[in-house]
């Protein structure tokens, strides 16, 4: 084999190389453009685990610290394009209250029960039931409802928000030109939480 014979083999070879290198990372390239970025706290194994209760709906059987509930209708709220849930549950005994479901970022649950005589919002401090609350958040939305909740199918709601230093939460909500009713939350951790969603 002549020298010359040898360059051009040699030449072929590095063409070809670096076709190959150059081919390897353009598709490599493209695979990783179309590949979607993923939030590394979303919670999408537990919700595989323990039912998403993004996706709640009524007839859906929510158990709250062992305590299983019934959906019984939905609001959906919006303001100002931020939304979320309201879920009203219901168990066995006819015991209700409300489970909030949002996401900001991270998700949120929380679960109201009703109460009586906590006298009207208003005011930056709040004592009730033993407890000193302060005014955290107020707004107004509107919201459509689903299933049974007890309300129009749409309308307004306005709201204040209260929260005590130990965490607890005191809420009051007033739907279209209804007085204000008032309800306890509480924030409950996902592992609180554990839906069976209704048979289709």
């Amino acid at each position: 084999m002549t020298g010359l014979t040898i360059a051009i083999v040699l030449v072929g070879i590095v063409v070809a190389a670096g076709s190959c290198v150059w081919l390897y990372q353009r598709t490599r390239a493209a695979q990783q453009g179309t590949a979607r970025p993923t939030d590394p706290f979303h919670t999408g194994d537990e919700d595989s685990l323990r039912g998403d209760p993004r996706a709640l709906k009524a007839g859906d059987i929510v158990e709250i610290r062992g305590l299983s509930y019934t959906v019984r209708g939905t609001l959906r709220l919006s303001e100002g394009g931020w939304g979320w849930a309201e879920h009203l549950l219901d168990d066995a005994k006819g015991a209700q209250l409300w489970l909030a479901v949002e996401e900001d970022p991270d998700l949120e649950l929380t679960a109201w029960t009703p109460v009586e005589d906590a006298g009207e919002p208003g005011a930056k401090r709040i004592e009730f039931g033993g407890r000193s609350y302060e005014l955290e958040e107020s707004g107004s939305a509107t919201f459509r409802s689903e299933a049974t909740t007890g309300l129009s199918e749409q309308g307004t709601v306005r709201y204040q928000d209260y929260e005590a230093e130990d965490g607890a939460l005191l809420g009051f909500e007033s739907y279209g030109e209804s007085g204000w009713e008032a309800a306890t939350g509480e924030e409950l951790s996902r592992y609180d939480v554990r839906i069976y969603p209704a048979a289709i």
